[in-house]
């Protein structure tokens, strides 16, 4: 096309006359008396056709996932005493939303169900369905990375995967790939016993979990992103890429090398506000001491076995935060910052002694909210969005951020709107939240609605006045009108997301039909 464009120019190059057309007017002017009106249009063509070959490329998008990290362990946020300062610079360099939410769960692997989520772009139960099929969704193009790499993005993943579909399909680069979990040992659960020794060490490699393969796996991931970048440099002019950098920790075996333990001396920790030795509803929500999760504390807890174990948490967090800092480093080399989008968040969060409880299989905020922070060209800088979302809107924001067109599939949302401040309102009227057929929960601008339907027994909690959730206030006079008002909605909200547990059966009293 460009030669036809040419016929009848003298023997110049395509880009000398670019640069003559928009360089100088003068210039122009004589461009136009020596040649025919006929002739500049050709060139005006030209100058379409030649902007489009120039058009700005895409942006790049960096997905940094963490595992088990509850909302509260970002230290720029001021709620814990914990040392975070590369995701402190990444929040004060982008946008966070302090209220991002997991749905929740249909096994006791919770990470499994956020994932899958992520992947397909499906809530929770069609998620479910979604996941007993994944390779299939993939090869049919139902898949994340499927629709970054249709949209000309080069794919990267390396760590823990955790998802039905094999990631040497879904990506066009792997390393690492990893399980759900290092491997754990005997001695690391039921610990630490009061008056007894701990048998177990966070930093002794010989219980493997995070030093099996003699690095930490948390560096090899950060290894293993810096690679990319540098891959990704090569072909920046061709194409942009898509990273999908999961670290395992802050999983348990909570392992970091021991000047991270050192940084959190026991005295240094303080015990949730919601501290519980047991928590009373625990067996009818499946909860047990027996679910893997909680039976790495002792029961009853102890202020001790907590503090123990949030001190392995924290360092864990500390030590994933320094391989976080390398990356953003490494990225800021490479030039190709400028072009990139950074997401941050986790599958969801952890109890680690709130109310209790260890794991993250019930509907509480410390297990379902994640940190959540967005930076990228067009993002304001320290800005904080308390409209709530889902983490898995990462999906569908990066999508747009591609300019892929929302598949139809896919029921996360976007949201750049509410990042950019276009919006204040957020996508979702509600949110949801659902543990096996135990759990049922449904928040409402800042008042939570949990129904436990083995017992049976709903909790309200205003978590505005409340962030930490110690006070029921169901059997108050205005936690009877909350659930009078809440539960229809939770019920409509159950048709909606497909969730076939009967709860009206139970609680006939609150069902308006």
């Amino acid at each position: 096309m460009a030669s036809f464009l040419f016929i009848n120019l003298p023997d110049k190059t395509i880009v000398q006359y670019f640069i003559l057309l928009i360089a100088n007017t003068i210039i122009v002017k004589e461009i136009l008396k020596m040649y025919t009106i006929k002739n500049f249009k050709f060139l005006f063509l030209l100058l379409i056709f030649t902007s489009q070959i120039f058009s700005k490329q895409k942006p790049n998008i960096l997905f940094i996932f963490a595992d088990d990290q509850c909302y509260e362990t970002i230290g720029h946020l001021g709620i814990t005493d914990i040392e975070t300062p590369n995701l402190d610079r990444l929040m004060k360099s982008g946008t966070s939303f302090t209220r991002a939410y997991n749905m929740g769960s249909w096994s006791g692997a919770v990470c499994v169900a956020s994932r899958h989520m992520l992947h397909t772009g499906r809530f929770l139960w069609r998620a479910e369905k979604a996941s007993k099929i994944a390779e299939a969704e993939r090869a049919e193009g139902r898949f994340w990375s499927e629709n970054m790499k249709a949209a000309g993005y080069k794919t990267y993943m390396t760590g823990k995967w955790h998802v039905r579909a094999k990631a040497e399909n879904c990506f066009d680069v792997t390393k690492n790939i990893r399980g759900g979990m290092p491997n754990q040992t005997p001695t690391g659960y039921n610990r630490p016993i009061p008056g007894e020794p701990d048998p177990w060490s966070p930093f002794d490699p010989k219980f493997e979990g995070f030093w099996k393969g003699g690095k930490h796996w948390s560096e090899v991931v950060a290894d293993d992103a810096l690679n990319f970048l540098s891959q990704a440099k090569k072909h920046a002019h061709k194409s942009p890429y898509f990273a999908y950098i999961a670290f395992n920790a802050p999983h348990d075996p909570r392992q970091a090398p021991k000047a991270f333990i050192d940084k959190y001396p026991l005295k240094r920790i303080k015990t949730p506000s919601n501290f519980l030795p047991m928590y009373p509803y625990k067996d009818k929500i499946a909860c047990s001491h027996s679910l893997r999760d909680e039976k790495l504390g002792p029961m009853p807890r102890t202020e001790n076995s907590v503090k123990v174990h949030r001190q392995e948490y924290y360092a864990m967090i500390t030590h994933m935060d320094e391989q976080i800092g390398k990356i953003l480093d490494g990225l800021k080399k490479s030039g190709l910052e400028k072009n990139t989008y950074i997401f941050f968040s986790a599958d969801h969060g952890l109890a680690v002694g709130h109310h209790g409880l260890f794991g993250k299989q019930n509907l509480y905020e410390h297990s379902t909210r994640v940190p959540f922070i967005l930076k990228g060209p067009d993002i304001p800088k320290g800005k904080v969005v308390s409209a709530p979302i889902y983490l898995q809107d990462i999906m569908a924001t990066s999508l747009a951020i591609a300019e892929i067109e929302k598949p139809k599939h896919v029921e996360f949302n976007n949201i750049l709107p509410l990042a950019r401040g276009e919006t204040q309102k957020s996508p979702y009227n509600e949110i949801y939240g659902a543990y096996l057929n135990v759990q049922r929960s449904i928040t409402k601008n800042n008042i939570k609605l949990i129904v436990y339907p083995n017992i049976p027994l709903i909790r309200v909690f205003d978590i505005s006045k409340d962030p930490d959730e110690k006070i029921d206030i169901a059997s108050t006079s205005k936690g009877e009108k909350l659930k009078v008002k809440l539960f229809p909605l939770l019920l409509k909200l159950q048709k909606q997301m497909g969730d076939q547990l009967d709860i009206a059966k139970t609680f006939p009293q609150l069902n308006p039909s």
